[in-house]
Order: structure tokens, then sequence, then C-alpha cells
């Protein structure tokens, strides 16, 4: 039987003032050091068991629990109106395959505070953000959130 372990990550086109949020990774990490990207991160079964369930024993909104701790651990800051945007696999280099849940969310307060896998950040328009060494499709993500967001 094929192996069904993977991964579940979620990241955050985070948006204020008409302007997205991107990130660039430490040289030190594994995976696309000194690129940039949105924040965001694995499922943990912490944003779901520590929280009761309904009477059939299922947990909601885990997604959204899941981007709000990533984004306040990644950079310090606070969001609300979560919204699907696109979803995504891709294999990683130990063959687990990932799943990704993009979604948009807007600032709600805070002050950008890296985590030490970040090492800078800049709030951008989609023209800006081609300026930026964004991973393979991140680019596009933020077009189809800046899209979404006209509508």
């Amino acid at each position: 039987m094929e192996n069904k372990i993977h991964f579940i990550s979620i990241t955050g086109k985070v948006f204020k003032n008409g302007k997205v949020l991107i990130v660039k990774r430490a040289l030190h990490e594994k995976n696309y050091p000194g690129r940039w990207i949105v924040p965001g991160g694995k499922l943990e079964k912490s944003d779901y068991v520590n929280e009761p369930p309904n009477s059939d024993g299922l947990w909601y909104n885990v997604v959204e629990r899941a981007l709000k701790r990533e984004i306040l651990e990644e950079t310090g800051l606070e969001v609300d109106d979560m919204d699907y945007l696109v979803d995504m696999v891709f294999m990683r280099p130990d063959g687990i395959p990932t799943l990704v849940i993009a979604c948009t969310c807007k600032y709600k307060s805070g002050e950008v505070k890296l985590c030490k896998d970040l090492i800078d950040h800049a709030w951008v328009d989609l023209g800006e953000a081609k300026n930026f060494d964004l991973i393979d499709g991140v680019y596009d993500e933020i077009r189809l959130a800046f899209k979404k967001l006209e509508k």
C-alpha cells in the first residue's frame, strides 16, 4: 500500500492598506534559503487537540487557527477575515508530499517582529512584488489574491 504520510501547510497573503506582506527566508533554511515567500507553516496537532471537539468528536476552523498561529509566530502580527484562495501540492526533497492551502487575510494588529527563520520583510503592491526573488508560484498567488480583493 502506498505511503499515506503527508504534511499540510497554510500560507497567508496578509493585506494592509492595499499592500501584501512578503518575508525573506533565512540563509540557514534547508528549502529556498534567502528567497521571498508569504508567511505560513505546517498544521500541527496542537492546532486542534487542545480545543474541545463538537459532540461527534470533530474540530472545525482548524486551518484558520493554524494560519493565525503561524502568522503570529513568524511575524508578530494578528490577522482576521481569512478566506480560501487556492491550493497546491509539492513533493519535498525527502519524498513527502505537502498540501499547501493558500489564503488571504487582513492585518488586524501588531508590529512586524520576525522569527529566527526569517530575515526581512516588505509590504508590497502587485507591481513591487515582481522585483523580489519570490519562490516559483508565489507571485501568481499574490496576483490572484489582489484580483480576488478587487471584486
